[in-house]
C-alpha cells in the first residue's frame, strides 16, 4: 500500500535527522559552544543571534550575570555553532510532525503506529524543553545525559514503528536456525551499550574540566588526569566487543545472507570496529576534538542497529511460532 512506503520513507528520513543532531550535538558539545546562546529560546535575547559583540549593550556581561551566567562572553563561532544546533533541532520537530501525518492511515490498520509516531511528536516537545532546561542549568551533567538518553529513546521509537509498519516483510526472514538465546543476549548487549553511552558523557564531562585547568593548551597531558571512569570505560568496551560478535555471527552464519538483518549485523560490525577505532584515537593522539562527536554519533548507531535487530528477531520468532500452531 502506497501509504506504507511513504510512512517509511519519512519515518527513516527522520531517523537520520535525529541521528544528525546527535552528530551536531556532539560538535557543540566538543566545541565548548554549548553556552554559545546563554538563554533560550531565543540567543542573547535575539531570534537571529549577533555576528558581532558590538550588536550588543556594552553591559551585557552583567546581564547574565544577574541571571546566573557568571563569565558570558560572546563568541561568533560558538553563538553561530550552538544557534544551528536548535535550527535543525526545529527542522526535526517539523519532521516528526510529518511523520504523524503520515501515519494517519495506520489508524484504520494498526493503531500502534499511529500513536506511537504521536507520543515521539510529543516526546520531541519534550526534549525541546529539556534542552532549555540544560542551557538554564549551565550545562549540567546529569541534565546533559538524560538530553541523550531521551534522543536515543526517540530513535527507538522511530525504529520500532517503521519497523513494524514492514512487519509483513521482516517476520518472513528465516531465523529458525539463530540460538534460542540470541534476543537475550541482544537485550544485555543493548543495556552495555547505554551503560558505556552514559560513561561516555561522564566522561566528557571530566575532560572539560580537565581542558579548563590546563587552558585549552597541552592536550598531550589530559590524560594524566583522567578519571577512574575512563578505564573502566574503555576495558568494557573489550566486553561489548566479544558480546556483539557473538550475536554477529549467529546471524551472519544462520540466516540468508541477501536479507536485510544479514545486512544490518555487517553494519553492525562495522559501527563497533569503527568505534573501537575512534576511541583508540582519543586515548593515543590526546583527544582530538573531531573524533568525540563522531565517537558519539557511532555508539549512538550501534544502538540503534542493535534494537532494529532485535525487533526483526522478535517478529520472525513471533511469526514462526504462529505458523507452527
Amino acid at each position: 500500500m502506497p501509504y506504507i512506503s511513504n510512512y517509511r520513507r519519512i519515518g527513516t528520513l527522520t531517523i537520520f535527522a535525529v541521528y544528525f543532531l546527535i552528530l551536531v550535538g556532539g560538535v557543540v558539545r566538543a566545541s565548548g559552544a554549548g553556552m554559545g546562546c546563554p538563554d533560550w529560546p531565543t540567543c542573547f535575547d535575539r531570534w537571529i543571534p549577533p555576528t558581532m559583540e558590538s550588536q550588543l549593550p556594552h553591559n551585557y556581561q552583567r546581564m547574565y550575570a544577574d541571571r546566573g551566567y557568571a563569565d558570558t562572553r560572546f563568541n561568533a563561532t560558538k553563538t553561530w555553532t550552538e544557534y544551528i544546533n536548535r535550527l535543525i533541532g526545529v527542522c526535526i520537530g517539523f519532521l516528526i510532525l510529518l511523520t504523524v501525518i503520515f501515519a494517519w492511515p495506520f489508524i484504520k490498520t494498526d493503531k500502534t503506529i499511529f500513536f506511537l509516531s504521536l507520543t515521539v511528536f510529543f516526546l520531541v516537545g519534550f526534549q525541546g524543553w529539556l534542552g532549555a532546561v540544560v542551557v538554564g542549568s549551565n550545562l549540567r551533567p546529569v541534565l546533559i545525559t538524560v538530553h541523550m538518553i531521551v534522543a536515543l529513546c526517540i530513535v527507538a521509537m522511530l525504529i520500532y514503528t517503521i519497523t513494524r509498519s514492514q512487519k509483513g516483510l521482516v517476520e518472513t526472514i528465516d531465523t529458525s536456525a539463530v540460538d534460542s538465546r540470541f534476543k537475550t543476549i541482544m537485550l544485555v548487549a543493548m543495556g552495555m551499550t547505554l551503560i558505556q553511552i552514559v560513561m561516555g558523557t561522564q566522561i566528557r564531562e571530566a575532560v572539560d574540566i580537565i581542558a579548563e585547568q590546563f587552558n585549552h593548551e597541552n592536550r598531550d597531558r589530559w590524560s594524566e588526569q583522567f578519571p577512574l571512569i575512563f578505564y573502566i570505560h574503555r576495558t568494557f568496551s573489550a566486553v561489548i566487543l566479544a558480546t556483539n560478535a557473538w550475536l554477529i555471527w549467529n546471524l551472519r552464519g544462520k540466516i540468508d545472507a541477501t536479507c536485510i538483518l544479514a545486512r544490518a549485523a555487517t553494519t553492525l560490525a562495522l559501527l563497533i570496529v569503527i568505534a573501537i577505532a575512534t576511541g583508540v584515537t582519543m586515548d593515543r593522539f590526546a583527544i582530538p576534538a573531531a573524533a568525540q562527536p563522531v565517537h558519539l554519533l557511532l555508539a549512538s548507531l550501534i544502538f540503534g542497529t542493535q534494537f532494529f535487530i532485535f525487533i526483526a528477531v522478535s517478529y520472525s520468532e513471533r511469526y514462526r511460532n504462529l505458523v507452527s500452531q
